[in-house]
């Protein structure tokens, strides 16, 4: 990705000598004065350049433009800021001035506009100078002021409220933009801003110090991963310069991506496991344009995958056009995506020659493998046989920046159309990637390419194909209605199920977006929490939400722990909050060939006959490259409207669940990928609300009981799944 260049546009800067300083103080927005044709033809002599200090024997003439000349060369700079000698002698014609008069009348109109937008920045500067001292001063006087409501005396961390906590994030969020900014303004303006350096050892860093007293320190690797800003939300637009550059960049790529899906031997290798591997000397070969050579410390991971979907190809081209379609169904890989300028939105009806500018963060559902974020465009092309082709490529090469560790070669998917409203994709993944941070247990299934590579979005966009066209279906088996009362009642409980699905996939990886703090404990694995205040939300309850997370490696084959972990009936082995009660599926919805992919809402009949009955509303999905099963407790009287085919936007839902991956490539009898061969990567998040006031404080004591929670349920599975695999 890449940081923005504020001050990046030609036309604000003119690299030709300009007239002095003191003559350019005299001229004003709307009074445009040059020197006189008689004044300024006279060239210097030898001894006026050997004593400058000299004053001339003449006062200097100065000419009043007219307003019609004004106008004139107006309308011409905002067309040509550097018009050349031909179109300087037709200006001079036309309005009847000297060369040198429209000369010099341009030089002062680029250095006004440079002025101008130089005020512009220095404003933006300040006022993020100001919002940073006003922050700051807010924390400190936040920590001398805070005290402990029991004895008195000065507060502990622990004890921070919500706000002051937020406030460090915010704080150090702050300091690195500022700093960015800084340092663009140094580079392009020559006046480094100083007095932001007085700053910097008040600052914290960015991760929360949650982790004291029985906890542990703090752990490098989230500091590590999360000390960079965040670069999707620094990214700016193109500019108008940059855009015939994306434009040719596009159209190179969509060559290349076509004869990518298309090639054989010698470009693709066919290697053991029925995959395919590029051979790089052959593609450098075949494709010697594009965005550059590889980045130093940078791998090459490519990959091509082909599937038949039940989708049509039009609908499968609106997906991968609709920025927020393509961030739905692909939402285990897209933590975050957004279309920053459209730059054609194709031809009238369709999307044949539609070009976007976006930015998109990629991740695997583990906070331990870092996201990959990219700054591109994408292009799609209706070709002559009528397939249409979606690609992306990098614009690293117009912004290049060195915190950026990923970037897009071309990359995509070619449609083919068949019968019946099924569609043949072959997808393309290119990446050039420093991995370097992918935490041990991840490397072999980040290597494989099961992680981020074509197979995987070749297998979410199949498995999400079948889900919708179930979502569309009519003719449903009685027994799949059970308490779900009408079809709209089915699609209304299939919506609420997909924002379920999103919310916990979006929430637990390791976007840049997020605050992550470890805790950690000797001879057990690392929980992951964070907190956030929800407030106006109708879709989450309002209050004080703590999410927490780890991921660690289980002997047992994923399919086992999807199959252990989705069945109702095994719930009361792993589940602390159903209390040991009974488990009763009372509605089902099938989305998919595979048994494994449904929705299900769940009753928890409680062995304690003073708590009320609680619904549980659970969506299981596998595919080739892994599954999920994801959770949420719902009130009953809104699951009630829900199930009659009302609005289900205002449900509140905080999802909890599982995400759980092979820990690498397996083989089946047919010498395929197959995820249920190995052992398993199960990430745990689980999601509660520690206090329906968004302003209370948050305690120490609400950290520990959900850092026990969650280690309390990660060794109740691996004991069940264990005995059971033995």
């Amino acid at each position: 990705m890449f940081q923005p260049n504020m001050f990046e546009s030609h036309h604000m800067f003119d690299m030709t000598p300009k007239s002095s300083d003191n003559e350019l103080g005299k001229l004003k927005d709307d009074d445009y004065e040059t020197k006189s044709g008689t004044e300024t033809t006279d060239a210097p002599s030898g001894e006026d350049e050997q004593d400058p200090n000299q004053r001339p024997n003449k006062k200097k003439r100065y000419h009043r433009h007219t307003q019609r000349q004004i106008q004139e060369m107006e309308a011409f700079f905002k067309e040509c800021p550097h018009p050349d000698d031909k179109q300087r002698k037709e200006l001079s014609r036309e309005l009847a001035l000297e060369p040198l008069q429209v000369k010099f009348w341009f030089q002062n109109k680029r250095t006004q506009m440079k002025a101008q937008h130089e005020r512009q920045e220095n404003s933006i500067l300040k006022a993020e100078n100001d919002k940073l001292r006003a922050e700051n001063n807010r924390y400190k006087e936040a920590l001398t002021n805070a005290s402990c409501p029991n004895c008195g005396g000065p507060a502990a961390l622990g004890e921070m409220s919500f706000d002051e906590q937020h406030l460090r994030i915010e704080n150090a969020r702050l300091r690195e933009e500022i700093d960015r900014i800084s340092g663009i303004a140094a580079k392009y303006v020559g006046k480094p801003i100083s007095s932001l350096s007085q700053f910097s050892s008040h600052l914290p860093s960015r991760s929360l110090d949650l982790g004291m007293g029985s906890f542990g320190a703090q752990s490098g690797y989230v500091g590590e991963m999360y000390g960079a800003a965040d670069l999707l939300r620094s990214i700016t637009g193109p500019t108008e310069s940059e855009k015939p550059m994306i434009v040719e960049l596009a159209v190179t790529a969509m060559e290349e991506l076509i004869r990518m899906a298309q090639a054989g031997e010698p470009l693709w290798i066919p290697s053991e496991n029925s995959t395919e591997l590029l051979n790089e000397e052959e593609y450098l070969r075949a494709f010697p344009r594009g965005i550059g050579p590889r980045p130093l410390g940078f791998k090459s991971e490519s990959s091509r995958e082909s599937a038949v979907v039940i989708m049509n190809h039009i609908n499968l081209v609106e997906i991968l056009m609709d920025v927020n379609q393509w961030a739905t169904v692909f939402c285990g890989i897209i933590s975050r995506a957004m279309t920053l300028e459209i730059l054609s939105t194709g031809v009238a009806g369709n999307y044949n020659g539609a070009l976007q500018v976006m930015t998109a963060e990629f991740q695997v559902p583990s906070p331990l493998v870092p996201t990959r974020e990219n700054y591109f465009v994408r292009y799609c092309k209706q070709h002559v046989d009528g397939t249409w082709a979606v690609v992306d490529v990098s614009l690293d090469n117009l912004r290049p920046n060195p915190i950026s560790r990923s970037r897009r070669r071309p990359s995509g998917c070619v449609i083919q159309e068949l019968p019946n409203g099924y569609s043949k994709v072959v997808w393309v993944e290119h990446i050039e990637v420093d991995d370097r941070s992918v935490h041990n247990i991840y490397r072999s299934l980040v290597n494989s390419g099961l992680a981020f590579g074509a197979k995987r979005w070749v297998s979410i966009l199949d498995r999400q194909c079948e889900r919708i066209a179930s979502s569309m279906a009519i003719n449903i088996p009685a027994g799949d209605l059970c308490v779900i009362t009408s079809p709209e009642g089915r699609k209304s409980m299939l919506k609420l199920a997909e924002r379920m699905v999103i919310s916990f996939c979006s929430g637990v990886g390791a976007s840049t977006a997020h605050a992550w703090t470890t805790l950690s404990a000797t001879g057990s694995d690392d929980v992951r929490v964070m907190t956030r205040k929800s407030m106006d939300d109708p879709g989450r309850p309002p209050g004080i939400v703590l999410s927490a997370a780890t991921s660690f490696w289980i002997p047992v084959p994923p399919k086992r722990v999807f199959e252990f972990l989705s069945d109702e009936n095994n719930r009361n082995e792993w589940d602390i909050l159903s209390n040991g009660g009974q488990v009763q599926e009372m509605a089902h919805i099938a989305n998919g060939r595979d048994p494994g992919n449904c929705v299900s809402l769940l009753r928890v009949n409680s062995a304690n006959s003073s708590q009320s009955n609680m619904l549980i509303l659970q969506e299981s999905c596998i595919d080739s490259t892994g599954s999920y099963v994801i959770y949420a407790p719902v009130d009953i009287s809104a699951m009630n409207l829900v199930l009659s085919g009302g609005d289900p936007d205002y449900v509140a839902l905080l999802p909890s669940g599982f995400a759980i991956l092979p820990d690498g490539p397996g083989l089946n009898h047919g010498g395929i990928h197959d995820v249920g061969s190995g052992g398993a990567l199960l990430t745990v998040a689980f999601q509660i609300l520690v206090d329906s006031i968004p302003t209370a404080k948050l305690s120490l004591g609400s950290v520990a009981t959900v850092n026990n929670l969650i280690k309390c349920t990660v060794e109740r599975i691996k004991a069940a799944v264990s005995c059971e695999n033995a």
